[in-house]
């Protein structure tokens, strides 16, 4: 938007200025008193032409500059003796946008023609035609609006520069980070999750080997540690590859709760609502908010069922789970990491989140995450 609106001052900008340039040279030309003869005429339309050329000077530098070049050449070559202004705006121009060679070899082809231009409007003296064409076109004038852009220009190129080396700095800080995170998570976790798993994967083997029969605590601890060795794998190349697609969504609350159901908890999973696409960060934030509830009820609550609701509504998605766990209506929940975690989730979406025990027992977690239907 921004962008939009400096463009638009700057056209406007340019026109303002292509037609002050025009209507100052032909005050100037109108100055002399000029015959309206044929050549009088082409003189008056060659100053304005001038001018009014200068609008597109940040479109077609090059352009502009040989247009107002030949104008400068013709009026003098009429008999005009009018100041080269429009064409010191062309230089300008030219030189801000980098074309140093061309707008050089055009000053010296200027510098070059505008005495015999002086001689052909019919000036006989030689040396008096070289002090019009001095006059019309300063040399210290042309050389100070091209110093003026080329300094102008590599400004504006060096400031550039500043904000690319300041992007990629900053890109490459945060890839560093990101290495940096994926290398602590695995050096503190990889391993001891990894032990835990085979522990479990032996302890299972060795009771099925005897024919016993195997409890279900071991093989949840089994199940818990293969998907967190998943999860953890699937965030180390999320971290080391900065990849934005979620693992995990609202295809895999299913497979959460019946991992609740293999630890004995009676588990239930309602959807409501007409199933609807929704942004890929809801959908991980709905996810997490179901994983960690599950997690916290088969951890502290004491429950034997639990229930998660999900319901698709016109410009939310609710996320609910409650359990018959022997949390005490009124008892404030103790803030550990997940729910911190679910509440920082969740604002971040900008959705609300309630997190307490119900009137009639049991805890209740229960999300409204926003969803924008017109994106």
């Amino acid at each position: 938007m921004s962008t939009g609106r400096s463009g638009v001052r700057a056209r406007v900008m340019d026109c303002a200025i292509a037609v002050g340039v025009a209507v100052t040279l032909l005050v100037t030309g109108l100055s002399g008193q000029h015959s309206a003869t044929y050549l009088g005429l082409l003189g008056y339309a060659l100053l304005a032409a001038g001018g009014l050329a200068l609008v597109a000077r940040r479109r077609t530098p090059v352009l502009v500059l040989a247009v107002t070049g030949l104008c400068t050449v013709g009026y003098q070559a009429a008999g005009f003796d009018v100041p080269a202004v429009a064409y010191l705006f062309a230089v300008y121009a030219a030189m801000r946008a980098g074309h140093r060679i061309v707008t050089v070899a055009a000053s010296a082809a200027m510098l070059a023609s505008l005495p015999l231009a002086a001689l052909a409007s019919g000036l006989h003296d030689t040396g008096e035609a070289f002090a019009q064409a001095r006059g019309a076109l300063e040399i210290a004038w042309l050389i100070a609006a091209g110093a003026a852009g080329e300094a102008l220009r590599q400004a504006e190129r060096r400031a550039d520069e500043a904000e690319r080396t300041r992007e990629e700095t900053a890109r490459r800080r945060a890839d560093e980070e990101r290495l940096h995170i994926a290398r602590e998570l695995h050096d503190s976790l990889t391993h001891q999750i990894s032990v835990i798993k085979v522990q479990a994967d032996v302890a299972v083997h060795v009771a099925r080997k005897r024919g016993e029969q195997v409890p279900e605590a071991l093989l949840a601890i089994q199940e818990a540690a293969r998907e967190a060795m998943r999860e953890l794998r699937a965030t180390l190349e999320a971290l080391r590859d900065d990849d934005t697609t979620p693992p995990h969504g609202l295809d895999h609350v299913a497979e959460l709760v019946q991992r609740a159901r293999t630890t004995g908890l009676d588990t239930t999973l309602t959807i409501e609502g007409q199933r609807c696409d929704v942004p890929a960060a809801v959908e991980r934030t709905a996810y997490r908010i179901v994983q960690e509830s599950l997690t916290n009820v088969a951890r502290h609550a004491a429950a034997t069922t639990a229930s998660v609701r999900i319901d698709y509504r016109p410009s939310a998605l609710a996320v609910r789970v409650d359990d018959d766990g022997t949390a005490a209506p009124g008892a404030a929940p103790t803030p550990g990491i997940g729910l911190l975690g679910m509440h920082e989730r969740v604002t971040a979406l900008g959705g609300r989140l309630r997190a307490e025990p119900r009137d009639g027992g049991g805890f209740t977690v229960q999300a409204e995450l926003p969803v924008d239907r017109t994106s």
